[in-house]
C-alpha cells in the first residue's frame, strides 16, 4: 500500500509536469522523424544513384551520421557550433542557442541516416524488369522514381522504418544531456528532488506505453498497404 500511496503521490503532485514533458518528448519524435523521413528519402536515392557526385555526398553523409554516437552529435551541434564567432553573430545563432532546435536537429539527421539505409535496401529489392517496362511505356526518369520506385521501397521498407521511429522515441531521451526538459530530463530531476526511482520508473512506463501505442498504429498503416496483396493472393 506503502508503494501505490507513493506514485499516487508523485503523480497528484508532479502528474502535470510529467504530462508536459511527455508532449516535448513527443514533439522532438515527431519533428525528427517527419523530417528524417523525408530527407532519407533523397539520401536513399542519392544512395541509388549512377551521379558520382551524388551517391558520394549521400554516401558521406550516410557513414558519418551512422557512424557517430548520437551523443556525441548532440554535443557537436549544441555546444561546438557556438564557438565560432560567424554563428553567434549571425541570424543562425537564434536557432543554435535553443537546445531544443539543435536537439530537433541532430535526432532528424541521425535517424535520416538509418531511415535512409532501409530505404535504399527497398529500392535495390524492386525487380529491375519494373523499371523498363514502365520506361518502354514511356514514363519518365521522375515520374518512375516518384509514382513507382519510391512507393514500392517504402511498403518494402515499412517494418523496418516502424522500429527506426520507436528507436527514435528512446534516442530522443538523449536530448535532456543539454539541458532539453523531456521526459527522462524531468524524470531525473524528480528523482534527485525526491531521493527514489519513482518518476524514472513511471517514465519507463510512459515510453513502453508510447511504444505500444507506436507498434499498434504501424500494423495497422501495414495491413492497409498490403491489402492489395491479399487480394493478388486471393485471385492467382
Amino acid at each position: 500500500m506503502d508503494l501505490i500511496t507513493n506514485y499516487r503521490d508523485l503523480l497528484s503532485e508532479y502528474g502535470l509536469t510529467l504530462l508536459i514533458a511527455t508532449r516535448v518528448s513527443l514533439e522532438l519524435l515527431v519533428i525528427s522523424s517527419v523530417l528524417g523521413f523525408v530527407l532519407a528519402i533523397f539520401v536513399a536515392v542519392g544512395r541509388s544513384s549512377r551521379h558520382k557526385l551524388i551517391y558520394t555526398t549521400s554516401t558521406i553523409f550516410s557513414s558519418v551520421f551512422r557512424g557517430t554516437p548520437l551523443l556525441v552529435q548532440l554535443f557537436v551541434i549544441y555546444y561546438g557550433l557556438g564557438q565560432f564567432e560567424a554563428i553567434r553573430s549571425s541570424f543562425l545563432w537564434t536557432f543554435f542557442s535553443s537546445s531544443f532546435f539543435c536537439a530537433s536537429l541532430a535526432l532528424t539527421l541521425n535517424v535520416a541516416a538509418y531511415m535512409s539505409e532501409h530505404i535504399r535496401a527497398g529500392i535495390l529489392s524492386i525487380p529491375h524488369g519494373e523499371s523498363e517496362a514502365a520506361l518502354a511505356l514511356g514514363v519518365g526518369d521522375l515520374s518512375l522514381l516518384a509514382g513507382i520506385t519510391v512507393p514500392r521501397a517504402l511498403r518494402v521498407a515499412m517494418p523496418a522504418l516502424t522500429n527506426e521511429i520507436i528507436s527514435q522515441l528512446k534516442s530522443t531521451a538523449l536530448a535532456s544531456t543539454i539541458t532539453v526538459l523531456d521526459l527522462t530530463g524531468v524524470a531525473r530531476r524528480l528523482s534527485a528532488q525526491t531521493y527514489t526511482l519513482d518518476a524514472l520508473i513511471v517514465a519507463g512506463f510512459i515510453y513502453a506505453m508510447l511504444t505500444l501505442f507506436i507498434s499498434v498504429m504501424a500494423r495497422g498503416i501495414e495491413r492497409k498497404g498490403n491489402v492489395y496483396l491479399k487480394k493478388q493472393a486471393k485471385f492467382s
